[in-house]
């Protein structure tokens, strides 16, 4: 049996983030794939052991068994048993790179994805019904016991869409087009259906595992918030994160993230200027998102925090929403003394419309320019 020609687990390639999409001649862009970065291995179709400890201790093995491991060189396959009729239809000796996606009403659900990752067997084979995930190929590191790290990205795309023209779902092949209009018009039509972005490579270029050698744009949009709370800094006597809400249609203070990127001198300064505006009655709606809820994702942080009368608008920048949140800290951009507090609703959130994630993956292969 031909067997891939390189050792599991693997580093994959990553990328560096910049403000704007590079338009030189020489490079291919694609959506940005809001899932688990995945590398999956051809192999064996066995049982996958039930019990996390056990299978992160079988992982190093070189067993022959087929592999769907995360970014951080976890594996991943036995929370997605779905996912081995796909990895059943890999050729012997092929490592795909990709990502693992739920999609729910047409548009990316990582909410949906996260909860996959849950220890129990019993949970993992009910949601694997209920939440299907897929797969979505956009790199080949292995072709059928052939290491083709080392070729450009064009001949590797090439090799990939060969292979892609052989599987069926659950994988699908990421749109890709060398035309830097057409990623521009991406960038603005699929963020939808949750694609925050595009991703660039140069189609020159080998597979640098464990290296930023891709280039990616996200979205980044502003917006005014209440500062409804904050976490003290662990080491104390400054702030570690400000807590920002938006009020809902009911008036309620819904918390949505947080921001911590501030320098130690104004941490301080910020925690005096916070401790007036300190209430224990305030801070978040009762009917509302809370902060401090606790989750299997949170261990055992101290989630406590102090809250503030809703008197201080801050406004900040942010990459991506999940449902009614921020995915990610916030960058603070400024201060809104203008605006008044209670203006700052979940109205402001923009809900962009365009494709869903099923008419994206759907787009006609021609697309694929190669000029």
């Amino acid at each position: 049996m031909t067997t891939p020609p390189f050792p599991a687990p693997a580093a994959t390639m990553e990328a560096r983030v910049r403000a704007s999409l590079p338009t030189d001649a020489g490079w291919a862009y694609e959506p940005k794939w809001d899932g688990f970065r995945a590398l999956a291995w051809a192999g064996r179709i066995d049982d996958v052991p039930s019990d996390p400890g056990a299978e992160r201790a079988h992982a190093g093995t070189a067993d022959g068994a087929a592999r769907l491991d995360s970014r951080s060189q976890r594996p991943l396959r036995r929370y997605f048993p779905e996912l081995d009729a796909g990895l059943a239809q890999l050729p012997p000796g092929t490592v795909v790179d990709g990502e693992v996606i739920v999609t729910i009403g047409g548009g990316l659900d990582f909410d949906a994805l996260q909860a996959r990752l849950h220890p129990a067997a019993s949970r993992v084979a009910r949601l694997a019904a209920e939440t299907p995930a897929a797969l979505v190929a956009f790199d080949l590191l292995a072709d059928r016991g052939a290491d083709v790290r080392e070729e450009p990205f064009a001949a590797r795309r090439e090799r990939l869409e060969e292979l892609a023209a052989t599987l069926t779902a659950p994988w699908h092949l990421t749109p890709s087009t060398r035309d830097p209009q057409v990623a521009r018009e991406w960038f603005e039509r699929f963020e939808s259906a949750g694609c925050d972005g595009i991703v660039a490579k140069r189609l020159d270029d080998a597979y640098h595992s464990g290296v930023r050698a891709m280039t990616k744009v996200k979205h980044r949009r502003h917006v005014a918030c209440v500062v409804g709370g904050y976490r003290e800094h662990k080491e104390g006597g400054r702030i570690g994160s400000l807590l920002l809400g938006l009020r809902t249609d009911g008036g309620d203070l819904h918390f949505i993230g947080h921001c911590s990127g501030f320098p130690d001198g104004e941490r301080a300064r910020l925690l005096t200027e916070l401790e007036p505006l300190i209430d224990r009655e305030a801070g978040f709606g009762a009917d509302a998102r809370q902060p401090g809820q606790e989750s299997r994702w949170t261990g055992d942080r101290d989630l406590s925090f102090v809250p503030l009368r809703p008197e201080r608008v801050a406004e900040v920048s942010y990459d991506q929403l999940t449902g009614d949140r921020f995915r990610h800290a916030t960058r603070f951009e400024r201060w809104r003394p203008d605006l008044d507090p209670a203006s700052c609703t979940l109205a402001q959130l923009e809900r962009p419309e365009g494709p869903t994630v099923e008419e994206i993956l759907g787009l006609d292969p021609g697309r694929i320019t190669r000029a």
